[in-house]
């Protein structure tokens, strides 16, 4: 007998907390909604709805329609905060230290980082996009415990060797390296030592040009 569709695809949970970068969210459920076998489960927490709308021009319901499957950020009964719910893996993008702190240090309240939990300790693949800058020692500190707990720290750097021309290319590269850490292909972004037009035309671009010209200063 051949297996369905649906019973072969991959999971893989969104987390879209409220820190600033809502963008690195969105765009994963849009990379993520080009690979046939994997199935999106998206969950928004209350204060990420918020920050969408001062981020972006997309409304919250927009959002929903990128993932195959929604849930509540206060329902606790869902699918995803139980480990006999298998996935593949979950990225929270972007990443609180508030979230992260609550997933080093066990307070599992709402949906968001109930499932994280429970992801951890069925020793699935957890991505954490961390947005914050500076870090003082009690950040380290949850980032040291969240490590240990198994989750990978990822806060999305930007790369500056393929010579960015847009926040868009930015994103894509960081969301581009989020996937290969959850083993799932996409080529959004040119990669480091690879011959491509686009890398070709990056290393005869110079520095000083005007291309980082209007991107936002934080």
């Amino acid at each position: 007998m051949t297996a369905t569709r649906a019973s072969v695809r991959r999971r893989v949970v969104v987390g879209i907390s409220g820190a600033s970068g809502s963008a690195y969210g969105i765009r994963l459920l849009e990379m993520l909604r080009a690979v046939p076998d994997v199935e999106t489960h998206l969950v928004v927490s209350r204060s990420a709805r918020q920050t969408m709308q001062l981020e972006t021009s997309m409304s919250i319901e927009q959002v929903e329609a990128l993932a195959d499957v929604v849930h509540s950020s206060v329902d606790i009964g869902a699918s995803i905060s139980s480990g006999s719910f298998r996935i593949h893996a979950m990225v929270i993008a972007p990443c609180s230290i508030k979230t992260m702190s609550n997933l080093a240090w066990g307070n599992t309240g709402e949906l968001l980082a109930r499932a994280a939990d429970v992801a951890l300790k069925e020793r699935r693949r957890v991505v954490l996009m961390l947005r914050e800058t500076p870090l003082h020692v009690g950040h380290i500190e949850s980032m040291l415990r969240v490590s240990q707990a198994g989750a990978i720290v990822f806060p999305p750097v930007p790369a500056f060797y393929n010579r960015p021309q847009s926040v868009a290319d930015i994103v894509d590269h960081s969301v581009m390296r989020c996937l290969d850490l959850i083993d799932i292909d996409c080529e959004a972004a040119p990669r480091w030592g690879e011959t491509s037009r686009a890398l070709l035309a990056a290393a005869t671009r110079p520095i000083t040009d005007n291309t980082t010209q209007g991107l936002p200063h934080e």
